[in-house]
């Protein structure tokens, strides 16, 4: 996952902290070495880094800080407050034309992942805002870019417009331009060619396309694992395109994330979606504060619960819920459950979303392998129904044939058991809105108790749906 060493980077720095009542402008200036360090080590631009710096030590020698009885947390607040500065404040949406359509040209380099993303963001068009969009396939150099643009269509269901690779890519263009009219499509999204570095041949086609299409949006694709290079060919595309926003793909992947944090500061362009994850709805807005949160270990409750409320069936999520608080919860309720936040992508993923466990030392080197929750799987499918139902069933010689059923060792299946009534019992207490036996886990630094006011907002919302509901049946 991107940031994780520039996460371990930051929070040793600030924990130094921590241990101090009072801090000296010398503890200070000894952090912001190491704050230095971590973000360079992260392939922050070095213009940035400087910058960045610079304007952190200014705030954090102010007289609020070092006479806060606080200090740790005051310098972690202005630490996020510049990241979210240097990253672009708010999110950026895309350009919308006043009449339909809207128009869409996707340019970068060549491996950067431009084909797929424009699939996703198609996807992402027809998902949320029912819109009707068209795909365009120009690059007629790299092979197969077009027909891997035409099975991307096919499994979203979304039209691709294309005339093979012998028509030149503008009449390309011009025709599928034409077309999109005819039938109405209000968005259309052009996947331009690239190269494998930035030439004249190249930027003088994209010049063609763009005069003849005159796009709402130019969106540069860019690949966060180049690093600093992805810095210079935004510059570069910049430069000769005057490109409207920036597209950053494999930020899940072994990154270290600066270009995430250069981009902006360098082109001053925004970053309006990441990619991170191979599924064809893995494509999402980028926020700046919520990147921040993250890359301060500080969790991302926000896109946690987008993700949740893209990927959950509502109505079994409401279910389960209202199973856990009646302490009703089955195997067949923990089946659905595996199910459904598999949706969400990696578990440790998901995990260092929630506030306070990102910077967990129990969770911090979590890997949680797919194949563990197939083992899980087998043992639950090893159970007789009535089993599932009613796990007070389980008793030893029930759990050795499950275990002999599922082909694990009757300790895993004994194991498996009571991780499960544990679970059942923490979230019955969660969904009450008791959180006690948790306090140790979430901490009392800052992500602790970001973590706790977000619980006890959920606490608050569920008890106001309930009365909403108790007052629709009174009704």
């Amino acid at each position: 996952m991107a940031f994780e060493g520039l996460t371990e980077r930051l929070q040793n720095a600030i924990s130094k902290l921590k241990r101090k009542g009072k801090i000296s402008e010398s503890d200070v200036k000894e952090v912001m070495r190491e704050i230095r360090l971590a973000l360079l080590e992260a392939d922050v631009n070095f213009k940035v880094v400087k910058d960045f710096v610079k304007k952190v030590r200014v705030r954090a020698v102010g007289v609020e800080v070092l006479e806060s009885l606080t200090p740790a947390q005051q310098i972690v607040k202005i630490v996020n407050e510049e990241l979210v500065k240097v990253m672009g404040e708010k999110e950026s949406p895309l350009n919308k034309a006043p009449k339909i359509p809207t128009i869409i040209m996707m340019v970068g380099l060549q491996g950067a992942g431009k084909t797929t993303t424009a699939g996703k963001l198609a996807l992402k068009l027809k998902n949320e805002q029912k819109a009707r969009p068209i795909l365009i396939a120009a690059d007629v150099y790299r092979p197969a870019a077009i027909d891997q643009l035409q099975i991307l269509g096919q499994n979203i269901d979304v039209p691709v417009f294309s005339l093979g690779t012998d028509v030149n890519p503008v009449e390309i263009v011009r025709q599928g331009l034409a077309e999109a009219k005819e039938k109405k499509n209000d968005y259309i999204i052009i996947d331009t060619a690239g190269r494998l570095q930035i030439d004249e041949k190249l930027m003088d086609e994209l010049h063609q396309i763009k005069e003849l299409a005159q796009p709402n949006e130019i969106l540069l694709t860019v690949d966060a694992m180049t690093g600093q290079n992805a810095v210079e060919v935004a510059e570069g595309f910049n430069s000769q395109l005057d490109v409207t926003g920036v597209v950053l793909t494999k930020l899940d992947g072994d990154t270290r994330g600066g270009a995430a944090l250069s981009i902006r500061a360098i082109t001053n362009k925004p970053i309006k979606f990441v990619g991170q994850g191979e599924k064809m709805t893995d494509l999402d807005v980028f926020y700046p504060e919520r990147m921040a949160s993250r890359i301060l270990g500080m969790g991302d409750m926000l896109t946690l619960i987008e993700k949740a409320q893209r990927d959950f069936d509502q109505k079994k999520a409401e279910d389960m819920a209202e199973k856990m608080r009646e302490n009703s919860f089955d195997f067949n309720d923990f089946l659905d459950q595996m199910e459904q936040v598999q949706k969400m992508g990696p578990m440790e993923d998901v995990i260092k979303m929630i506030p306070g466990m990102a910077n967990n030392p129990a969770l911090k080197n979590i890997n949680v392998d797919p194949k563990d929750i197939e083992r899980t799987k087998a043992i639950v499918y090893s159970m007789t129904l009535k089993e599932r139902e009613d796990p007070e069933l389980l008793n030893p010689s029930r759990r050795r044939r499950i275990a002999a059923g599922s082909g694990r060792p009757v300790q895993e299946v004994n194991r498996m058991i009571k991780q499960f009534k544990q679970m059942r019992d923490m979230m019955r207490k969660m969904s009450n809105g008791n959180f006690s036996g948790m306090e140790g886990l979430l901490g009392d630094g800052v992500s602790g108790k970001l973590a706790k006011m977000s619980m006890n907002r959920m606490v608050r919302k569920n008890k106001k749906r309930k009365l909403q509901r108790l007052r629709k049946r009174k009704k």
